[in-house]
C-alpha cells in the first residue's frame, strides 16, 4: 500500500529533500498510510520521517523538519492509497451500467467510498460499510458525508438498489448522527419507484432528522441509449415535473419558515422540463450541493449578472458556445441580450448528445465528437470547462489537444460565467 506521488511543488520542502514524482509514500514515522486523511494527521509533527519506495521496490527514508502546519508540497495520483471501496448494489438507475462499452476503465468504477465522500462530496450508499469504517468516521469526525438515500421506505430502497441490506439505512444514519456526523442527502427520482407518496415519506423522514440531515436534493433519473437488458425505466413527463416542482416549492416554503433555509432542493432539469422559472439564488442557501448539479443554472446567471458590472466592450471575433440542450434554454436569452448590447453575433448551440442518446441533455455529459460535429464552420469556439476531466479528456476519450487540432480554429475554455463574459469581448 502506497501513495503514488504525481508531482512535487517547486520550491517546496519535499523538493528540497530530493523527493521525486513517481516515488511511492509507504509510511510516515513508521506508520502505514491509507489515504490523505491519515496523512494529514501523521504530518502534524514538526519532524517527520517519510518512507519512500522507488518503481523497482527499493525503499529509502527521508527526514524533514517543518512547522506544524507547513505543507510538504506533495501531490498524489489518488487521495486513496489502498483500494477504493466500490458499490455492491445493482441500482435500477445506475449510470455506470448505461455507459457506452469500450471506454477508459475509470468510467466504469462504481466508487462507494466514505473517504471520497468526505473529501470530495461523492455520494455513498452506506451498504458496504463495516464496523471499522463507522468507527474511523466517528473517531476522526469525518463530517459532513454525502449519502444517496433514494427512499427511506426500506422495501422500496431494497427494490431500487437490488440489495436486501439497503433497508438498514435509517439505523446506519442514526449511528452517525449519535456521534455528531451530519449528512447531505440525494434522491435519484425514478417515475413509478420513488416519486409520489414514496417521495413524500422520504421528505418527511429526512426533514424530521434536520439539522443532522443538512440538505436533501432530488434529481431526475438520467437514461442513456445503452439500456439493453436493464430494468425498464422512463423519464418524467412535463406534467409530472411540474407537479414535483409545485410540491417541493411548498416544502421549501415550510422549511424556510421553520428551519431558516429551503432544506430540499431540485435538480435544474425539473424546472426546465416543467417550463417553470428557477428559484431565486437565496432559495439555494449558498448552493450547498452545487457539485451535484443543484442550482448550476441559477449560480451561472448570478455570476453573469456580477460580471455585467464591467462595461460591455465590443469584441472582434464571433464565437460559438456549445452547450447541452437543457442549458441552451436557460442561456440563450442572455447571449441574445449580450449580442444586442454589443452588436456581436455570438452563437449558442444546443448540441444533441449522439454518444449517450438525445435524452441525456446536460452539458457536462457532452462528448468531444458530438461537440466537434456541432461547431463546424465556427470562427472561434468557447468550450465549457465542465466537458473535460482533470486529464483534459472528454467522456468519449478524445483529448482536448485532439479536439483543438480537429477544430482548426481558436478554442478557448470557460469555467465560469465570468470567464465566458470576458471571452465574448475578445
Amino acid at each position: 500500500m502506497q501513495g503514488l506521488i504525481s508531482s512535487v511543488k517547486h520550491g517546496s520542502l519535499a523538493e528540497a529533500a530530493g523527493i521525486k514524482a513517481g516515488e511511492g509514500l509507504t509510511a510516515v514515522n513508521g506508520c502505514a498510510v491509507q489515504d490523505i486523511i491519515d496523512l494529514s494527521f501523521l504530518l502534524a509533527d514538526e519532524v517527520v520521517e517519510l518512507t519512500l519506495a522507488a518503481a523497482d521496490g527499493t525503499e529509502r527514508k527521508v527526514t524533514i523538519t517543518k512547522k506544524i502546519d507547513e505543507d510538504l508540497g506533495l501531490e498524489f495520483e489518488s487521495a486513496v492509497f489502498d483500494k477504493v471501496q466500490t458499490c455492491y448494489n445493482k441500482c435500477v438507475f445506475c449510470f455506470v451500467d448505461q455507459m457506452i462499452p469500450g471506454m477508459r476503465k475509470g468510467l466504469y468504477v462504481r466508487d462507494d467510498d466514505y473517504r471520497l465522500s468526505f473529501l470530495y462530496g461523492n455520494f455513498i450508499t452506506l451498504t458496504n460499510m463495516k464496523d471499522e469504517d463507522f468507527e474511523r468516521i466517528i473517531k476522526t469526525h469525518l463530517s459532513p458525508l454525502y449519502v444517496s438515500v433514494h427512499a427511506t421506505d426500506p422495501e422500496v430502497r431494497c427494490k431500487m438498489m437490488n440489495n436486501r441490506f439497503a433497508g438498514e439505512l435509517m439505523e446506519k444514519l442514526q449511528r452517525l448522527f449519535d456521534a455528531g456526523i451530519t449528512v447531505h442527502t440525494q434522491i435519484v427520482c425514478c417515475p413509478g419507484y420513488n416519486d409520489g407518496d414514496v417521495l413524500k415519506r422520504t421528505y418527511a423522514d429526512l426533514r424530521a432528522l434536520a439539522p443532522m440531515v443538512e440538505t436533501m436534493a432530488v434529481v431526475p433519473v438520467g437514461l442513456t441509449k445503452n439500456r439493453a437488458h436493464l430494468t425498464p425505466l422512463r423519464l418524467f413527463t412535463q406534467q409530472e415535473a411540474a407537479e414535483i416542482v409545485t410540491m417541493v416549492t411548498e416544502w421549501q416554503k415550510e422549511c424556510r419558515r421553520s428551519l431558516g433555509k429551503s432544506f430540499v432542493y431540485l435538480g435544474d432539469e425539473f424546472y426546465i422540463l416543467a417550463g417553470m422559472p428557477l428559484p431565486q439564488a437565496e432559495w439555494y442557501d449558498g448552493f450547498p450541493q452545487l457539485e451535484n448539479g443543484i442550482g448550476l443554472s441559477r449560480n451561472f446567471l448570478e455570476e453573469w449578472q456580477e460580471a455585467q458590472k464591467i462595461k460591455h466592450l465590443k469584441g472582434s471575433v464571433n464565437s460559438v458556445i456549445p452547450v447541452g440542450t437543457s442549458a441552451f434554454k436557460v442561456l440563450q436569452p442572455i447571449i441574445e441580450e449580450f449580442n444586442t448590447q454589443t452588436g456581436m453575433q455570438h452563437r449558442l448551440i444546443a448540441v444533441e448528445n449522439e454518444f449517450f442518446g438525445s435524452s441525456v441533455n446536460v452539458t457536462g455529459l457532452l462528448c468531444g465528437h458530438d461537440i466537434l460535429q456541432a461547431v463546424q464552420g465556427a470562427e472561434s469556439v468557447i468550450l465549457p470547462e465542465v466537458v473535460l476531466n482533470s486529464d483534459d479528456l472528454f467522456l468519449d476519450d478524445m483529448s482536448y489537444a485532439e479536439f483543438c487540432k480537429a477544430c482548426g480554429v481558436p478554442v478557448h475554455r470557460a469555467a465560469t460565467a465570468g470567464d465566458l463574459y470576458k471571452l465574448l469581448q475578445r
